[in-house]
């Protein structure tokens, strides 16, 4: 009985009273916008897509998790269309006092981003510090607020040896619920 109420005293003392309450904890203010699911039209230097996503706090609120699909059908700049699939990974690096995001990408690669100085609540820029299996890769991912239930996502890459940048750009809206 003692290890049982040892147990349940120090679950009351570590979990933060917020998170008790069902709300969002402080550290993941900036990204409380983006939970739920998502709908999006979505441009890219090869054509025209749909995407669907949905954001969630997971393992004790410690990462915020993204998956999305995006599928571009056939056409001309893209002849053979595109089914790409991600799972996006937020935590939080104590020791570097910042947010990484990594990215993991139905293609294969890996991308860790790092989230830049000059980001504000309204406007997140991540910035490429590393790419699995794309090494060289330069890339800057953007997320801005448009309004209470929309953002714009602008993904701009460059791959190794490339000269020309791929711009992905999607119109994020909030599904109902």
């Amino acid at each position: 009985m003692r290890t049982i109420l040892t147990l349940l005293l120090f679950v009351c003392v570590t979990v933060p009273a917020k998170a008790q309450r069902g709300e969002t904890p402080d550290r993941w203010s900036a990204f409380e916008f983006f939970l739920g699911a998502w709908t999006s039209e979505e441009s890219a230097t090869f054509g025209e897509g749909r995407g669907e996503r949905t954001y969630e706090l997971v393992l004790r609120d410690r990462y915020l998790l993204s998956r999305n699909r995006s599928v571009f059908p056939p056409q001309d700049g893209l002849p053979d269309g595109d089914d790409h699939e991600d799972w996006t990974v937020v935590s939080y690096d104590d020791d570097r006092d910042t947010y990484v995001l990594r990215q993991f990408n139905s293609e294969g690669f890996v991308n860790t981003f790092v989230l830049d100085d000059a980001s504000t609540p309204e406007r997140l820029v991540f910035v490429l510090e590393a790419s699995e299996n794309a090494r060289g890769t330069r890339a800057t991912l953007t997320l801005t607020r448009t309004n209470a239930n929309s953002f714009e996502e602008v993904f701009d890459l460059t791959l190794p040896g490339a000269t020309d940048s791929i711009t992905i750009r999607g119109r994020w809206t909030r599904a109902a619920p």
